[in-house]
């Protein structure tokens, strides 16, 4: 097992690091005028963040990688094993952030507002997600064995439905924390707890690689945070928002757990449910359910702060999670 005191020296080490990384890009992409580009028809008091630095979450994906690969040195000698599976799980997390980093880069950069093609976007989605499943299934032999939450035991699933229903999975998850990221410091926030959680799951079932890669990821998210929490200094953008969607679902794979984020991503889950609702309901009525959607855009306007937001979905997600940890 890898020890609590090391667990929590590599968490401050990629916070200090992503810290510090953060001094250096936010303004350098104050300079490059890489700014939000805010919704006409969003809530009135975003119009004020027009231009605030995004494409942030490559202060994330750096840092982590820096820790990461340290970290992969570091066990080399010590248990190869553990550092090689480091690895797999670092491609996959950098390859959804390429893809968004790809898409701000158009918009932001080249300001092209049209982004990556949708189609273009979902198929770098799709080959890095059957990729990594394949991997899961044939290269660390994990077969296709999945935990159900509550009764507390695996269940053998035919490969020709996991496969296909792992991929649903992580395409959703992405989706989801994308949307969740509307407000300053919502998805940063929501996303940290889920993975301490799934980082706890991963110290109970003895997965070393993920104890340490999830100890990497927390420090660098609230690392990241103290830039991105009311008023943020800057976004994440879809950089980070695919990132840590490819983050959070890698690690739920990883464990065999992915039944386990219907319960502790609640959060992200209610975001889709109410785009869902909203379009489904205005297509069929020409009226809609919520005031706008994504629902956390529903609470602003009707006279929530941001802040609060962000705190009464933050305290969902940890009750969320503390279930969680009690169903597993």
């Amino acid at each position: 097992m890898i020890k609590l005191e090391f667990q929590t020296k590599i968490l401050l080490l990629s916070f200090v690091i992503t810290l510090l990384l953060g001094l250096i890009i936010v303004p350098i992409l104050r300079k490059l005028k890489v700014g939000q580009i805010e919704r006409k028809d969003g809530p009135e008091s975003h119009l004020k963040k027009q231009g605030t630095p995004t494409m942030g979450g490559i202060i994330i994906i750096l840092g982590m990688i820096i820790v990461t690969i340290g970290s992969y040195i570091y066990y080399r000698t010590k248990d190869l094993e553990l550092a090689n599976n480091l690895l797999p799980i670092l491609a996959l997390t950098i390859g959804f952030g390429a893809i968004g980093f790809i898409d701000d880069f158009i918009k932001l950069v080249l300001k092209n507002t049209k982004g990556l093609r949708p189609s273009l976007k979902m198929l770098g989605l799709l080959i890095i997600s059957v990729v990594y499943v394949l991997y899961l299934i044939k290269g660390l032999n994990l077969g296709t064995e999945t935990y159900i939450p509550i009764l507390k035991q695996y269940i053998e699933i035919p490969i020709y439905l996991y496969i296909p229903g792992a991929i649903i999975v992580i395409l959703a998850t992405t989706n989801a924390v994308n949307l969740t990221d509307g407000i300053d410091g919502l998805s940063s926030s929501v996303c940290v707890i889920i993975v301490t959680c799934l980082t706890v799951i991963a110290t109970m079932f003895g997965v070393k690689e993920l104890v340490v890669f999830g100890a990497i990821v927390i420090g660098a998210v609230l690392a990241f945070l103290m830039f991105n929490i009311y008023p943020a200094k800057a976004f994440m953008g879809d950089t980070g928002s695919l990132f840590l969607g490819g983050v959070i679902s890698g690690i739920a794979l990883y464990l065999k757990m992915p039944l386990i984020l219907l319960v502790i991503a609640i959060i992200p889950v209610i975001e889709t449910i109410s785009v869902i609702l909203q379009v489904a309901f205005f297509k069929k009525t020409g009226k809609r359910i919520f005031k706008m959607a994504p629902i956390h855009h529903h609470f602003e306007l009707s006279g929530w702060r941001e802040n609060q937001v962000v705190m009464v979905f933050s305290v969902i997600t940890l009750i969320a999670s503390v279930i969680g940890l009690q169903i597993v």
